[in-house]
């Protein structure tokens, strides 16, 4: 047998960020994280986020989810709710270990919980495992979930929305709906929006620092730039200057995301909408499948919307059976008229040629 057939192939060698080292009392931590093993865990993780550009909100809810994995309990052990931001890294490590039973003891324990937010709470609690370097396991894995299109409010509901935010008692209550509804425009992006980064000449504004720390332009509609013509004096009368957050409640504050969707709650009473029908998500929704309905295409609505990939975008094609509905009755009613308008027939002339010439 040939020498080079009996050599034992040699092992890959690994990354240092691969690589793990331990201590006599202590779990095994990969080499990127030695150094901060005596660190609190939280501030040590954050500072991860932030270097992966999580967003605020995927940040909080990271932790919303982690907090309850971290203080699950194992037999005979005692609670760690008062001191649960003080633990190292080095003992979250070990604390976290897949193979001590406390992730399946915590996965059961959310075992109820709708299968979209199971599934958030699993992304976030394999993140932290993966980060910690231990191994995620196996049989842990995300539930199916069914297919769920963008929920979007018909045209006689969206003209009931609009009615009710012209007439509403909060004076920016006008300019927020005609905002989202004609830019697309998150709610976080909403609330951060300033003065100084619309563009009244061009029509547009500039979203900065948006989900994924991704910057973009929106343009406005000439009712999105009526409304601000509108809006100015009346925040300039709150405020007394020209710059800073676009929007403010009613005590002169820049709105935050939790009272807009109180607005909504509000504008969906006065329009005659179901609770919970109106989110400030409906609206954004709404503008891509318009756009759509308009003959847009997908890569223009990706970047006007502002999502990362187009396989975010390609959900609108399948539009609401609602307004597939109202589109097909559209279209029905444009062939009946048409079918049904009378045709213009042209009087037969007398031919002047030579075979339509009586021979007699």
């Amino acid at each position: 047998m040939d020498e080079n057939t009996m050599r034992t192939p040699q092992p890959r060698a690994r990354r240092p960020s691969q690589m793990r080292l331990s201590e006599p009392n202590g779990p095994d931590l990969p080499a990127r994280l030695a150094h901060l093993r005596h660190l609190p865990w939280r501030t040590s993780y954050e500072r991860q986020l932030h270097a992966e550009n999580k967003s605020a909100n995927t940040q909080k809810s990271y932790f919303y989810g982690l907090m309850a994995l971290i203080e699950t309990r194992l037999p005979n052990e005692q609670t760690v709710t008062d001191v649960v931001n003080d633990i190292t890294v080095e003992q979250m490590a070990q604390r976290m270990e897949p193979m001590n039973g406390r992730l399946d003891v915590w996965a059961h324990s959310i075992a109820g919980l709708r299968p979209t937010t199971f599934n958030a709470r699993l992304a976030a609690a394999r993140h932290f495992i993966r980060w910690l370097g231990l191994t995620w396991p196996d049989h842990l894995q995300r539930v199916r979930t069914g297919k769920r299109l963008p929920r979007t409010l018909t045209k006689r509901e969206l003209t009931a929305v609009l009615e009710a935010a012209g007439c509403s008692e909060h004076p920016a209550m006008a300019l927020l709906v005609t905002l989202m509804l004609d830019t697309g425009l998150r709610v976080s992006e909403v609330c951060t929006l300033n003065m100084e980064d619309i563009d009244m000449e061009d029509g547009s504004a500039r979203v900065l620092g948006g989900k994924g720390d991704k910057d973009r332009t929106v343009l406005f509609t000439a009712r999105t730039l009526r409304s601000l013509e509108a809006w100015e004096p009346v925040r300039r009368s709150m405020v007394g200057k020209d710059n800073g957050p676009a929007l403010l409640n009613q005590q002169g504050r820049p709105l935050q995301p939790r009272s807009v969707q109180r607005m909504m709650d509000t504008l969906a009473v006065d329009a005659g909408l179901p609770k919970g029908k109106l989110t400030p998500h409906v609206l954004r929704h709404n503008f891509a499948t318009g756009l759509l309905e308009r003959g847009a295409d997908l890569v223009t609505i990706q970047r006007l919307m502002g999502h990362a990939t187009i396989a975010t975008t390609r959900v609108y094609l399948e539009i609401s059976d609602q307004t597939l509905r109202e589109v097909y009755h559209r279209a029905q009613a444009l062939r009946i008229e048409h079918d049904e308008s009378p045709v213009a027939v042209e009087p037969l002339t007398p031919s002047t040629s030579g075979a339509g010439l009586d021979a007699s």
